[in-house]
């Protein structure tokens, strides 16, 4: 199994611009690669607190024996109520890296890769929720049309959706492998070098894991535990995630009220959040070593008093 190898690991680093004894938060420890940088950056009283819903990752960050370092096992919508937890009132940084981590694509128990075949589970949480199996076994066609057509901006997705209808007419789809097979056979084109049931599988896996929902909640809670001055940094991977991000970002930093509406200017809502820089993505050297840095994007703003 290859090693988890954290994209824009230096730039993270410098984006959050640590305070030695500040208080950060990893809300997607993963295999605790951007962790154990930010904790390096950090004096005796400084402290980490890190987030993630993979109990798989929660048991790997046990290897971290570092009193400045907490680790909790939760989807990273529950942000606030951890820091309420931890007696937390405000924090200096706040990292989301969105990918999958190369652990959980190699593992094909775990059933998010087309590649490696696997129980069809996709479940970042195998503690919580319905597997890809299981949504795939009762959701109706046009559900099915929907997810694939909206997550994964699959042109094929109602040919797909009536062929995974059909498919499972004659037995339940159980693994990643049959699953595949069902798409490549619906799918009449694709892109050179990319395989029929990408955009499928990422579709599905979204959907079993609410992620823009998830995208959605967390952002605001991030906002308002970031002290002034505190850094936001978010790394995401495709562009429904991005979207997400820069259209907030973008609101945060220019709020604007409907036209024609009657405000003065100095009753007009404050922006809260300031951008900082351009979108940064993996240099080719990075790309070349480590090729799922290729669809990186990371963006960052700041908290303005």
């Amino acid at each position: 199994m290859a090693e988890h190898q954290p994209v824009l690991l230096a730039e993270v680093v410098e984006a959050l611009r640590l305070q030695p004894n500040g208080i950060y938060l990893d809300a997607t420890y993963g295999r605790g690669g951007h962790t154990r940088a930010i904790l390096a950056g950090l004096g005796q009283r400084g402290r980490l607190i890190a987030l993630d819903q993979d109990p798989e990752a929660v048991e790997s960050g046990r290897a971290i024996a570092d009193p400045r370092f907490a680790l909790r096992h939760t989807r990273f919508s529950q942000l606030s109520a951890v820091l309420r937890g931890e007696g937390v009132a405000g924090v200096d940084g706040v990292l989301l890296d969105l990918g999958v981590s190369s652990s959980q694509l190699e593992r094909g128990a775990r059933g998010f890769s087309f590649r490696i075949d696997g129980a069809l589970d996709m479940r970042m949480d195998p503690t919580r929720g319905e597997s890809a199996a299981t949504w795939l076994a009762r959701a109706r066609e046009p559900e099915i049309k929907r997810v694939i057509e909206e997550y994964g901006e699959e042109r094929f997705a109602g040919s797909i959706a009536k062929a995974i209808v059909a498919a499972r007419a004659r037995g339940a789809i159980r693994t990643t492998g049959e699953l595949a097979r069902v798409v490549a056979a619906a799918v009449r084109t694709r892109e050179r070098g990319q395989d029929p049931a990408t955009r499928t599988f990422q579709a599905i896996r979204i959907h079993v894991n609410q992620e823009l929902e998830e995208l959605s909640l967390v952002l605001p809670q991030a906002c308002d535990a970031l002290v002034p001055s505190g850094r936001l940094v978010v790394i995401s991977f495709h562009s429904l995630e991005d979207r997400i991000v820069k259209n907030f970002l973008r609101d945060a930093a220019r709020p604007t009220l409907p036209e024609r509406l009657p405000v003065k200017a100095t009753e007009m809502p404050q922006p809260r959040l300031k951008l900082v820089g351009k979108p940064i993505h993996a240099s080719a050297a990075e790309v070349n070593a480590n090729p799922r840095a290729r669809s990186a994007v990371m963006r960052v703003a700041e908290k303005l008093g």
